[in-house]
């Protein structure tokens, strides 16, 4: 099956490089970002993709930032301060700041974005801002947001999705068409969308740090070959490409024309089962977690690794890296015992399981649930492997029609959102329907913790239940891994895989 994806992908490989190089010749002051993944709605409320977030990097300005050292960082708001019960954070806000239409950001418009976010029937930000219960305009660069209870993950949150400030004049008047022309208050503002082949912003002159940008334009150019992304790379029709593949590596290092960049990241990636979502729930895998125990016990994370990986990512069972404080250190990875699985479907009276894996249509993700399937087929399990688009493969998901999923997140800096996105009872993403009264009530202790060594007390416990259950298996956490042209400088390396435009110059 890898062989003749393979073979296709170089079939292809010619006519699309050529194509590239036809429409995307690299206009002075424009940098080409080659990415893995076309985005879904480029609305912050709406979005829910990782190719989304790195749009968003270019379009809409958050207030608070991540540093490089896993530290919250001043963006649009320039401070922000605790109650001292914990019940209400106070953000100062950045002074001259603009929207790309002109209009001004202040505390109405901050206040105009949270509420939005957080009560909007189609807001998928509703469940991360929940604890929520106020926002309030204190004056003009000062907005305080209320808590109904602690919530230690907040300033996290604040540093993504729900923290990006969006023109409320343009979202009054667009509405749900919103993602279509969105207006942000970041440095480029998008001007053209062709779905599956790119995305083009233009540099809004307006941009309240517009000394950090040295690019006039932007364009994105989704590419799920990762071969091909590679050879535009090579054939200077891009500039950076990101998600790069493993395998991809020595190719960058060994081309004087090309620099590759290698960073821990956030991410994981992991298989993840639809144990509750409508009649494909039915079968053995989703009924019995001694089922995906033994599926577990049919496969060694580290291989998957190697193979696919170059060892580059780091083999892990937890949401957590291996190093952090919230990994529970009790729960090593597993080593591979076909034997055990083989003796945990005898214990479940089920032979020769049968289910799906659901995957990306590129080489990773792809290989990936290959792999499972040939380990899984030593212990008796039948897995049949089908390859989708990824927004296609998520609109399946929402409506139940899939038995498990490689799904790859993107990580976040808390604890909180990297468990919360797949598995917590409210999360819109939780395409499985878990349900676990235990881990629910687990989380809402944890994000009333504000002192780190209790909390991650508390997440050890989340790992243990998890642990039991098994409603998805982790994998890897995933590196960043970039290759860029070697005259484009200024490139800084963050944990959560966003490209940061700041600071980017071309020689």
């Amino acid at each position: 099956m890898l062989g003749r994806g393979f073979a296709h992908g170089l079939a292809t490989l010619g006519a699309c490089a050529i194509l590239m190089s036809a429409t995307a010749a690299g206009a002075a002051g424009t940098l080409r970002v080659g990415m893995q993944d076309d985005p879904d709605r480029l609305d912050p409320a709406l979005g829910g993709s990782f190719s989304g977030r790195i749009v968003f990097a270019a379009m809409c300005d958050k207030l608070v930032d991540l540093t490089d050292q896993l530290s919250f960082a001043p963006m649009l708001a320039t401070a922000w301060n605790w109650s001292a019960d914990n019940l209400a954070l106070t953000l100062t806000l950045r002074e001259g700041v603009t929207f790309q239409d002109g209009e001004k950001l202040d505390a109405q418009a901050v206040a105009a974005n949270l509420e939005r976010y957080r009560s909007a029937p189609d807001s998928n930000r509703r469940a991360e801002l929940r604890p929520v219960s106020a926002i309030e305009v204190v004056d003009p660069r000062t907005v305080r947001i209320v808590l109904s209870q602690p919530y230690a993950p907040l300033v996290a949150v604040l540093a993504d999705r729900a923290g990006m400030m969006a023109s409320p004049k343009a979202v009054q008047a667009l509405g749900k068409d919103f993602f279509a022309a969105p207006v942000c208050s970041g440095p480029f503002r998008l001007t053209e969308r062709v779905a599956q082949d790119h995305m083009t912003l233009d540099r809004y002159a307006g941009y309240w740090n517009s000394a950090a940008i040295h690019f006039d334009r932007v364009v994105f150019r989704p590419t799920a070959n990762t071969s091909l992304r590679l050879v535009n790379l090579q054939a200077g029709q891009l500039d950076i490409i990101e998600e790069m593949a493993a395998t991809d590596a020595a190719a960058v290092k060994a081309d004087p024309k090309l620099r590759l960049v290698t960073a821990p990241g956030l991410g994981y990636m992991a298989l993840t089962f639809n144990l509750h979502n409508g009649p494909r729930a039915d079968n053995p895998v989703a009924r019995d977690p001694r089922v995906r125990a033994a599926l577990e016990a049919a496969i060694d994370r580290n291989v998957i690794n190697q193979v696919v990986m170059e060892g580059i990512a780091t083999a892990n069972n937890q949401t957590e890296l291996p190093s952090g404080a919230f990994n529970n250190k009790a729960i090593p990875v597993p080593a591979r015992d076909v034997a055990k699985a083989r003796a945990l479907l005898a214990e479940a009276g089920v032979s020769n399981p049968e289910f799906e894996v659901m995957a990306a249509n590129t080489p990773r993700d792809q290989q990936v649930a290959e792999i499972i399937q040939a380990m899984g087929a030593d212990a008796g399990f039948k897995i049949k492997v089908v390859v989708g688009e990824i927004n296609s493969n998520i609109a399946a998901m929402t409506r139940g029609d899939y038995q498990s999923h490689i799904n790859v997140w993107s990580g976040r800096a808390d604890p909180d959102p990297n468990l919360f996105v797949y598995l917590a009872a409210d999360s819109t993403q939780n395409w499985g329907k878990y349900e676990s009264k235990k881990f629910n009530d687990l989380l809402a202790e944890g994000r009333a913790i504000t002192d780190p060594a209790r909390r991650a007390g508390v997440y050890h416990q989340v790992a243990d239940v998890l642990n039991a259950d098994k409603p998805f298996l982790v994998l890897f956490n995933l590196p960043g891994i970039y290759g860029l042209s070697a005259n484009l400088h200024g490139f800084k390396p963050v944990p959560d895989g966003l490209i940061r435009f700041q600071g980017l110059t071309m020689e």
